[in-house]
């Protein structure tokens, strides 16, 4: 098995890219979240960024805010799914809870 410091940095390259990637941005113009799912994450972060979505054109700029890596199409799907009903929005709220609430 190996470890993230016995990788090399071409080897860590190559590891990041064989996943599919779920993401959450969050629009700094409205304060809503958007989900996602991609197999290049910094592409499709920049796509948004320049207004190339159709979805989120009118919603910039952006800050990804959560990201998790998945192995393949279809589990990254489903989790995107999952992430955008009741739940799945309660499992972000928990997990992001000390970074979205304001610091007192």
């Amino acid at each position: 098995m190996l470890s993230a410091y016995s990788l090399s940095s071409e080897m860590m390259v190559n590891f990041f890219e064989d996943f599919y990637w779920v993401y959450i941005l969050l629009s700094l113009k409205d304060g809503k979240k958007y989900t996602g799912y991609t197999i290049n994450l910094p592409s499709r972060f920049e796509a948004h960024q320049q207004g190339k979505v159709k979805s989120t054109k009118d919603r910039r700029p952006f800050k990804l805010i959560y990201f998790e890596g998945c192995l393949n199409q279809q589990d990254a799907i489903k989790r995107e799914k999952y992430l955008k009903t009741h739940y799945g929005s309660l499992y972000i709220g928990n997990r992001l809870a000390k970074w979205i609430s304001p610091c007192e």
